[in-house]
């Protein structure tokens, strides 16, 4: 089932489907937002990761895709060894990338590097963002 409020999607499948990939429910999360006051990585994040699980749990697809915190995610898992309700929110911010990775459109293009910025990079940055941001 599909419903629009105000300009915006809410899809069930969605919500179904990010269940699926990550294996976590993110209809537990009840808003406590211990997961953003954990995360060293929240003041670079478009929105809190307590946001982005609301987001998800009303299955706000379209809204989710125009975001950076599931990239700016480090995948650090401080949000899952304090979340109350044990959800893996770091597995939910991986489930999110893989999402937009499937649509074979990456949110790097290591092509379009300059060869400075490659130089100046260690080359461990390199490979996983390679690894985490492409197709």
């Amino acid at each position: 089932m599909t419903l629009r409020i105000n300009d915006r999607t809410l899809s069930r499948e969605s919500i179904k489907n990010l269940n699926e990939l990550s294996g976590e429910n993110v209809k537990l999360c009840m808003q406590c937002a211990t997961c953003t006051g954990m995360c060293p990585m929240a003041a670079e994040m478009d929105y809190s990761p307590r946001k982005v699980m609301h987001m998800a749990q009303f299955g706000l697809q379209s809204k989710l895709e125009e975001i950076n915190t599931y990239w700016k995610c480090a995948s650090c898992h401080a949000c899952t060894v304090k979340c109350p309700r044990g959800i893996d929110i770091a597995k939910v911010m991986e489930a999110l990338r893989q999402q937009t990775l499937r649509t074979n459109t990456n949110y790097i293009e290591p092509s379009e590097m300059s060869a400075e910025t490659i130089a100046e990079l260690p080359q461990i940055a390199l490979v996983a963002g390679f690894r985490k941001m492409t197709s």
